[in-house]
């Protein structure tokens, strides 16, 4: 696979990543603001419906898989997302509480640290990109 490959796989992964980021604010937001859930909470169901969503269109456009087995694909993005929920919630964490910074900006800062780490563990182990 060619270098050129892999960062228009990577650019595809970011623009499934914002509609996934959109999700994953507008949960937040909502839940934490409006429903007066706990922040961390809040910033977890988000997280977990973006991730539903970058996997379906991540399976469909950005890798266009054809495994048939794909509960055990969902499965395995999914265990990556839960590996990045816990590194971006303790980022928020660190930033927002030790740090000081606005919860936001925190969860900013935090999503784009666990990009790279979900597209390299997604292209090496969910879809398989070597």
């Amino acid at each position: 696979m060619t270098d050129k490959i892999i960062i228009l796989k990577f650019l595809k992964f970011c623009v499934v990543g914002l509609s996934g980021a959109i999700i994953d604010f507008g949960v937040t937001w909502l839940l934490k603001e409006k429903a007066r859930i706990n922040k961390y909470i809040a910033n977890s169901c988000g997280f977990v419906l973006a991730a539903t969503n970058n996997y379906v269109l991540n399976r469909i456009w950005t890798f266009e898989s054809h495994n048939e087995a794909i509960a055990m694909e969902y499965f395995t993005f999914f265990a990556v997302s839960l590996a990045g929920l816990g590194l971006n919630n303790l980022i928020v964490w660190l930033l927002s509480e030790k740090f000081r910074l606005n919860f936001y900006l925190s969860k900013v800062i935090a999503t784009g640290c666990v990009m790279f780490w979900n597209f390299g563990m997604n292209f090496l182990v969910t879809f398989g990109g070597w």
